[in-house]
């Protein structure tokens, strides 16, 4: 049976829940999934500012404290948090591994990034409108399938890291390349993206992001185990987690997080294929255990969809706390004092009071807080205006109303996502390989 895990499930997870899989569960295959839309944006702009950054801000880290039993229990590692730049993310892994001394082959996949191929006429998908209103755009990274991955597991590397792939196909590359599948094999392919859609998220599965403190309790969240998955060559596969670890996998976790950014359940589109989700059945088979069946597929799009990433000037932030007899009061004062000061000053200005409205937009709640914390935001081309905002909050420290404190401002650049479709034939991942023996 292949075994593969996650060690992360996204940029910001928790470094030691990766060693406990590691170490408790043999593995053949252990994947840190990393990147997002607004992930990779970030990291064009740190590769714009540095060449040789743009990898994961955390990727030195994680290898350092994964490399050793990695290597010495033969688990080979998959990861896109090569991010902006595959290539300097190979290059500190080698650095890492020569400083450490273990020998390490490492597969570094390229090609995702097509921001030269990319046509301002393009039609974005979420406003219809072409990409040349969202100038100047920064970044372009196309969605890579599993072909992208076979030749880096063909070559028998330890390490394959990676820009923009697919999330689900990183889990699903190593089992078409285990099992032999066929890439028209679109059962099977539809069966291991639902395994590959499970595994992304980390703990999600194992009851993170699923429970709460009333209906849906989890066990032990402050020491959540990671997920791995026991896959059989039809597809067939159990999820289960590493004996004595937190948390909880289960029908309702597994449920939830298989519905988790699906839009249509019957046509999950991936690069490799369009997968039917409404086919899988679910099934308890011990403690921590679930049994995933017949999950389908239908041939993969034509197209692959690109995350643009563009500039979309500065935000301007600002927040100040109001506490004791009508906090509430004094804070709606401060709102309206910096709706009258900043109207048609800045785009897109929101006011939020927290603890009363920022979330849903509307109170529901009769009983008056008592502490409130005004934030306001707001974004201009420029950043001299869009700092703005927060200067006039700080400047309710004097001009009233009374009691304000915390106050707190800044002022960064803002970060667009877009996307839009490329034809598959303008995309050409490449795989460049380093080794320290």
């Amino acid at each position: 049976m292949l075994k593969i895990g996650v060690g992360a499930g996204f940029s910001g997870d928790r470094m030691e829940a990766a060693e406990i899989l590691l170490n408790k569960v043999d593995l053949d295959y252990i994947v840190f999934e990393c990147l997002a839309e607004r992930t990779i944006a970030l990291a064009q702009q740190r590769k714009l500012k540095n060449k040789d950054t743009g990898y994961d801000v955390l990727l030195e880290k994680r290898i350092r404290s994964i490399l050793p039993v990695l290597i010495q229990k033969k688990v080979r590692l998959i990861t896109n948090m090569g991010a902006a730049n595959p290539i300097a993310g190979g290059k500190k892994i080698l650095e890492v591994a020569k400083e450490l001394n273990i020998p390490c082959k490492i597969a570094v996949v390229t090609g995702d990034s097509v921001l030269d191929k990319v046509d301002e006429s393009w039609i974005t998908l979420e406003t219809g409108n072409p990409l040349s209103e969202y100038k100047p755009l920064l970044s372009a990274n196309a969605y890579v399938g599993i072909e992208a991955l076979l030749p880096a597991l063909d070559s028998n590397a330890d390490i394959i890291i990676t820009g923009r792939v697919a999330d689900p196909s990183l889990f699903l590359a190593p089992q078409v390349y285990h099992y032999g599948w066929s890439l028209s094999d679109y059962r099977k392919l539809g069966q291991g993206t639902v395994i590959g859609h499970l595994l992304e998220c980390g703990g999600q599965v194992s009851g993170g992001y699923f429970a709460d403190s009333m209906r849906k309790k989890v066990p032990n969240l402050a020491q959540i185990g990671f997920p791995y998955a026991e896959i059989g060559a039809n597809g067939d596969a159990i999820i289960s987690k590493a004996e004595g670890t937190g948390g909880i996998i289960d029908l309702r976790t597994v449920k939830e997080q298989l519905l988790y950014e699906v839009h249509d359940p019957n046509q999950y589109i991936t690069p490799d294929v369009i997968a039917n989700f409404t086919s899988v059945q679910l099934t308890q088979v011990g403690e921590n255990k679930v049994s995933i069946i017949g999950g389908n597929g239908k041939e993969r799009p034509e197209s692959l969809k690109v995350s643009v990433g563009y500039q979309a000037g500065y935000l301007g932030e600002g927040e100040i706390s109001y506490a004791g007899t009508d906090a509430l009061g004094r804070a709606e004062l401060a709102k309206d004092i910096l709706h009258e000061r900043l109207e048609n000053q800045l785009e897109d200005i929101r006011i939020d009071l927290i603890g009363m409205n920022a979330i849903h937009r509307k109170n529901f709640s009769d009983v008056p807080p008592y502490e409130v914390r005004v934030r306001a935001t707001g974004r201009h081309r420029e950043k001299e205006c869009a700092a703005l905002i927060g200067e006039e909050v700080e400047a309710l420290y004097l001009n009233g109303p009374a009691g304000g404190g915390g106050a707190r401002k800044n002022c960064t650049q803002s970060i667009g996502i877009i996307s839009t479709l490329i034809s598959r034939e303008k995309v050409e991942p490449q795989v460049e390989f380093m080794e320290w023996k």
